[in-house]
């Protein structure tokens, strides 16, 4: 049988004008890649809104076929600690990069969630290697970054994804996987999802494990969310 793959990966960008939503942030993002250059980055904002996407898109195109090698993703959530800092970071980070880049990339995922006593190793290692290393720094709240850190970044803040960005996103994948999915369908799944293209993207995969053609109450039943009329039904008994 074969193995299906999970679509927030399969259908991940794979180019910085691949993602949805953040137009303004993009440009930017775009200008680093052409000028070779990059400052220490904070990119702030809900989960699911483009943030990590962005960061390994932008990789991707300052580094094409040694992306891999000059880029490095760690979740700080995972290790809160300094000692990740000390260790795992501060390992990558001493390193030269590999080819003709100027220098590598360290994403770290949700790094408001450090420790203060990491977060100022983090940021004297920052310094000591920003010669061969850039940071970016994916956070919910870009306050609970310290200031000495955010004093050296560039703070960018993703927002949650429109309708327009989710429907079109979802419309793409409905018609690569051949699907079939109306307009209440969209809908639904902008709905459900609350801004949040994994959510949208999880969604539609779940509800097409049942059905190639997509409607709009399987949506809410396999995310187990009340329909807006059902709420609102609600509201009116209650009052």
């Amino acid at each position: 049988m074969r193995r299906e793959a999970i679509w927030t990966e399969k259908y991940r960008p794979r180019k910085l004008e691949e993602v949805s939503g953040q137009e303004a942030i993009i440009r930017n993002l775009q200008s680093y890649v052409k000028k070779r250059n990059l400052p220490h980055l904070i990119f702030s904002g809900p989960a699911g809104v483009g943030k990590t996407a962005a960061a390994v898109a932008m990789a991707r195109e300052f580094y094409d076929d040694t992306w891999a090698e000059n880029f490095t993703e760690l979740n700080a959530s995972d290790e809160r600690g300094i000692e990740v800092v000390r260790n795992t970071i501060k390992n990558f980070a001493r390193t030269m990069p590999i080819g003709d880049a100027a220098f590598k990339i360290i994403f770290l995922d949700e790094a408001d969630a450090l420790t203060d006593a990491a977060q100022s190793a983090l940021r004297r290692t920052m310094e000591r290697y920003s010669g061969t290393c850039r940071f970016v720094l994916s956070c919910n709240y870009s306050s609970k970054i310290i200031e000495p850190i955010q004093s050296r970044c560039s703070v960018y803040r993703f927002k949650s994804l429109s309708y327009d960005a989710i429907a079109s996103r979802a419309k793409y994948i409905a018609d690569m996987e051949g699907l079939t999915l109306s307009e209440d369908a969209l809908r639904a799944i902008n709905y459900v999802s609350m801004g949040d293209m994994r959510r949208a993207i999880n969604a539609l995969q779940s509800a097409a494990v049942l059905s190639n053609e997509i409607k709009p109450e399987m949506i809410y039943e396999i995310t187990a969310t009340a329909r807006p009329d059902e709420i609102e039904a609600l509201i009116e008994t209650a009052m």
